[in-house]
């Protein structure tokens, strides 16, 4: 029975299935669940591998394959609780999507996860058996050399080109034209024929936004990232534009701080509309085109400081109005809008003017919610993920329960809420970091323009 393997192996390779079947927020797709599972089986094992090595240094002696009785035990253990694993996977999933709407797992969902699974698995244990036995024929010197080479390549070269080619691809996404997004006719809409921002500056999801405002009575101003050349610039050019649009004559003005690819929420969007009856203007200003994860770790000043200018510019202009024309000034932000936002409602030059706050999905301990409507489901990946996750419970206070709530595991809840990320937009609206029309009709009224007040968040049921 000497084909067994090991007892600490099928111990460490069972513990990181068990992690990887632990309960999620949100329905995981069997190929991404097959992945991560056989993923967390090869970390598993080459930590029992390295912490066998590291034993037999210290000990400077071997020990010998271990009794056969177990090896079957362990590996009857293993079988045992993979099982228990599998069905109470199967169970909670199926619970999930209940909730959400979503069709239940069936056999071929565990059959494309058990073949990605052990695909995985082999892959990247013989990858690491590879350089295992590369390492040995080359030396310790020459494994060490190798690993120097390596790190310095990844630094000098292989990093700075991978970086500046996804930087170069999102910019080419960011002014790819969509043939189905057509430029507005109407003078109230930014990039029109009347406006003096131009259509193809206005990026992406700043044409989409504006577009999408065609047949309503509400006015959308944006400018986009190539509209002008710094931050304060495009910030003047939007309270310019939002004048010219007669955005000021309206009984509100929503200061909507994009995420980081520059999307602004159509449904906020056509929320805030409904809120307002159409006499509403909303202005957005573009600071990134990379995903919200990317500016989240790499550039967020540029989320605060592109929210700063704009408010502060929306606020000199009405500071300068008749105090009977002055409209009321609300913002919203969603993601990393909300952390934008709320940096600049921090900023002492802001907030005198604003009377309401409204943040979606704000990410976890980024985001001050005081005196603000907050809007967040607790199957939102995003309103829990922080480092802190890893050793500490996630604050839920102000979150609306939609779906079963898995239990709050040192470690373990940080690696689930992890990978729940990279889904986090692939459910209905209501659920994960998906939020409806209540982005907008839940902005809470102003107090005769009066400007807000700090006080204990409060929550908007979502419309499902």
């Amino acid at each position: 029975m000497r084909y067994l393997p090991p007892a600490h192996y099928s111990i460490a390779v069972t513990s990181g299935i068990l992690v990887s079947f632990a309960p999620s927020l949100l329905p995981r797709p069997p190929i991404m669940q097959g992945v991560v599972t056989g993923l967390l089986a090869a970390l598993a094992f080459a930590m029992a591998a390295l912490v066998r090595r590291v034993v037999e240094l210290v000990r400077d002696d071997t020990r010998g394959p271990g009794r056969d009785s177990v090896r079957v035990l362990s590996l009857l253990f293993a079988a045992i609780a993979v099982s228990w694993a599998v069905v109470y996977a199967d169970h909670w999933q199926d619970g999930l999507r209940r909730a959400m709407g979503m069709a239940s797992v069936g056999p071929t969902h565990w059959a494309a996860v058990l073949a990605s699974a052990i695909l995985t698995f082999l892959l990247l244990v013989g990858a690491g058996a590879g350089l295992g036995h590369l390492a040995r024929r080359v030396g310790r010197l020459g494994t060490v050399t190798a690993a120097l080479i390596a790190v310095i390549g990844v630094q000098v070269v292989i990093g700075p080109a991978a970086w500046n080619a996804l930087t170069q691809s999102y910019s080419e996404a960011n002014a790819t034209m969509d043939v189905s997004v057509h430029r507005p006719v109407g003078g109230a809409l930014a990039g029109s024929p009347a406006s003096t921002v131009d259509w193809e500056s206005l990026g992406r999801e700043g044409r989409r936004f504006v577009a999408g405002g065609e047949n309503d009575a509400g006015i959308r101003t944006y400018v986009g990232l190539d509209s002008a050349a710094d931050t304060n610039t495009r910030a003047a050019l939007a309270v310019a534009e939002l004048d010219r649009a007669g955005g000021f004559d309206r009984s509100t003005v929503v200061v909507a701080v994009p995420t980081g690819s520059g999307w602004i929420d159509a449904h906020a969007a056509d929320g805030i509309e409904e809120r307002f009856d159409g006499d509403v203007a909303i202005v957005g200003l573009q600071y990134s085109f990379a995903p919200s994860w990317v500016t989240f770790l790499f550039g967020r000043d540029a989320a605060n400081d592109s929210a700063v200018a704009l408010l502060s510019a929306v606020e000199r202009h009405v500071a300068g109005m008749p105090t009977d024309r002055r409209p009321n000034i609300y913002v919203y932000g969603q993601s990393l809008g909300s952390v934008g936002g709320s940096a600049a409602l921090r900023d002492p030059g802001t907030r005198s003017q604003v009377c309401g706050v409204l943040w979606a999905g704000p990410p976890a301990g980024s985001v001050d919610t005081g005196g603000a409507t907050v809007l967040a489901n607790t199957s939102d990946p995003v309103v829990w993920w922080s480092p802190k996750l890893i050793t500490s419970r996630p604050d839920l206070t102000l979150a609306e329960r939609d779906a079963p709530m898995p239990t709050w595991l040192p470690g373990i809840s940080f690696v689930q809420t992890s990978v729940d990320l990279l889904a986090a937009l692939s459910v209905p609206p209501g659920h994960g970091h998906r939020y409806g029309t209540e982005q907008g009709t839940a902005l809470p009224d102003c107090q005769a323009g009066a400007p807000i007040e700090p006080r204990a968040a409060s929550y908007a049921a979502p419309t499902r």
